[in-house]
Order: C-alpha cells, then sequence, then structure tokens
C-alpha cells in the first residue's frame, strides 16, 4: 500500500453540527466481540478484542493498535472493563452435542466507563472523537475487466460492494450514503469525471445525498497488481487529502478508504 497526502483544490465541504448526545456517546464506550463458551481463558481473549475495537471506534484512529504502549495496555484488557454480560449466539437453539454450552458461541458485550478509556487515548497519542459523526457520501467509480459504472444506491450492478462499504464503516461508528441512478445521472457522473474530482459537482452531490461530507474514489481492477486499485480523495479542516491502496480485494479497498476518512474527520491523523 502506498500513501500520499497532496494538496489539490478543495472538493467537499464538512458539516459536523453540535455535540453528540449521551446515547450517541454511550454507544463509544461499548465493544462486543465473540468468544467460545463463556470460560476465562476465553474471556481473555475476548477482552483484548473489546479493547481493540473499542479504541479504534473511540479515537476514529485504526493506526492506534500499532502506537508504542498498545501492547502493555492489551495484556491488561481486562482491567479496563467496567461491566461486561454474554449473549448466547445459539440463543433457542438447544443444546444437541455433547459440548454442552461449555462450547456454544458466544457475544461477549464489554462496556467502558470514559474515565478509564479516554486516559489510554492520552496514553496512545490519541483523543476521544464525540463528535457527531458526519454522514459520509461515497462517490465511487467502478472499472472492472468488462464494464464501467458509478456505485449507486438503488442500482444492480454489484450489491456486494454496497454491503461491503456499509461494513467497512461499522466498526469506525461511521455512516454511509450512496447517490441513487437519478443523482448519478443528473450530475453527469462516471470514471472520468470522479477521478478528475469537480469540486461544484461533488460539493452538490454531497448535500443532495442527504450526507455531510464526501468521500470520493475510483476502483479499478488490476490484472497486474493482481487485486483492485483504489484511489480515494477528501478534504478535512482546509486542506486535501489523496491516498491510494493497489492489489487488494474491494473488502480491503473499503476498509482503507474508510479508515482513512475517520483518521481526517476525527483529527487523529491523516491516511
Amino acid at each position: 500500500m502506498t500513501k500520499s497526502q497532496v494538496l489539490l483544490p478543495m472538493l467537499f465541504a464538512v458539516s459536523l453540527g453540535g455535540a453528540a448526545n449521551a446515547a450517541d456517546i454511550g454507544r463509544l464506550y461499548l465493544s462486543d466481540a465473540i468468544v467460545t463458551g463463556t470460560g476465562e481463558v476465553n474471556r481473555q481473549i475476548g477482552f483484548r478484542a473489546c479493547l481493540s475495537e473499542v479504541l479504534v471506534k473511540l479515537s476514529g484512529d485504526p493506526t492506534i493498535l500499532d502506537a508504542p504502549g498498545f501492547a502493555a495496555l492489551e495484556a491488561e484488557a481486562g482491567s479496563f472493563v467496567s461491566s461486561f454480560s454474554y449473549r448466547d449466539r445459539l440463543e433457542g437453539v438447544p443444546i444437541h452435542d455433547e459440548q454442552g454450552t461449555h462450547d456454544r458461541p458466544h457475544d461477549l458485550i464489554c462496556r467502558y466507563d470514559p474515565a478509564t478509556l479516554d486516559p489510554l487515548l492520552a496514553k496512545l497519542g490519541r483523543k476521544p472523537w464525540l463528535e457527531p459523526r458526519p454522514v459520509i457520501t461515497v462517490l465511487l467509480a467502478v472499472k472492472d475487466q468488462k464494464r464501467r459504472f458509478v456505485l449507486a444506491s438503488d442500482g444492480d450492478e454489484s450489491p456486494y460492494m454496497a454491503d461491503s462499504l456499509r461494513a467497512a464503516a461499522a466498526p469506525l461508528a461511521l455512516s454511509v450514503i450512496l447517490p441513487d441512478r437519478a443523482a448519478v445521472a443528473g450530475g453527469a457522473l462516471d470514471f472520468a469525471a470522479i477521478s478528475q474530482a469537480n469540486p461544484e459537482k461533488f460539493a452538490r452531490l454531497a448535500v443532495l445525498g442527504k450526507g455531510d461530507v464526501t468521500l470520493a474514489g475510483t476502483l479499478a481492477w488490476s490484472d497486474q497488481a493482481r487485486g483492485w486499485i483504489a484511489n480515494w480523495r477528501m478534504a478535512s479542516n482546509g486542506k486535501s487529502h489523496a491516498w491510494q491502496i493497489s492489489g487488494v480485494s474491494f473488502d480491503d479497498a473499503f476498509r482503507n478508504a474508510l479508515r482513512g476518512a475517520a483518521r481526517l474527520l476525527s483529527g487523529n491523523g491523516s491516511p
């Protein structure tokens, strides 16, 4: 993966609004992990997974897991949990083998106190992202082996891509929307137009799509790279940024896109 931050014309406007409400903030201090059974060994594994998830979600910065000092905190992950509970993923399904409940899959749900978690972020050089998370309008032009299209909310070209995009946003507590086909047609959007990043057109479509900020990208299949090549553009705090990843699945490309966007919008880094 290659990264670059470059100055471009201002492409998009961001409107973040006021402070988040208590329910929104509470969800940022909640995480879960799938564990096998409710025994102590697997619980500790789950605690480590929950800590990773909640730190990324709260900060909006996936690179926090690479920060010096994270490994030491991870080793005592359970000590930071305020309370936890289990949800049987096979609830209602009778026990039907000799394993009993010991090996049944459960969701381990961990709750954290801001007074405990916020200092951990500070130790890792990050801060909580407590402002309302903007809705991101994604303008994505795709070029595969046979065709070119712009991913639309009501299109039928690749429903798996739309699902994958939403899945990439969820761990970061982000919401993404796609323009519908009428907006794509009305904006004369195609692969060339999106790759050239017309500022006025993108800003207008962000509003039409009821988004607060726009993430623009192109996704092209490459036999040479043995995967997709993705280029992304977004503006934040008066600066424009571009980043790229190549030779990956589209799932990884979307994770790269949303992780970069979250770092920019949270103020905790750049792509």
